[in-house]
């Protein structure tokens, strides 16, 4: 996910994204402790998107 992409969504949809991407990487999670993940860098990803997400929010949040 790009940062562009991230910056034309509203608030309320950035927070349910984020708990999109929460739920993703739970999953991941799991399946790497139980050795079913099949691409590990997946994880480092997802964690990027998350902090991605966080600071458009604390951006458009300082904005208003």
């Amino acid at each position: 996910m790009k940062a562009k992409e991230v910056r034309k969504m509203s608030v309320p949809e950035l927070e349910t994204k984020l708990m999109d991407l929460k739920k993703d990487l739970f999953t991941l999670r799991m399946q790497h402790a139980t050795n079913q993940l099949d691409n590990p860098v997946r994880i480092s990803l997802v964690k990027k998107d998350i902090a991605r997400v966080q600071t458009i929010i604390r951006e458009k949040s300082a904005q208003q």
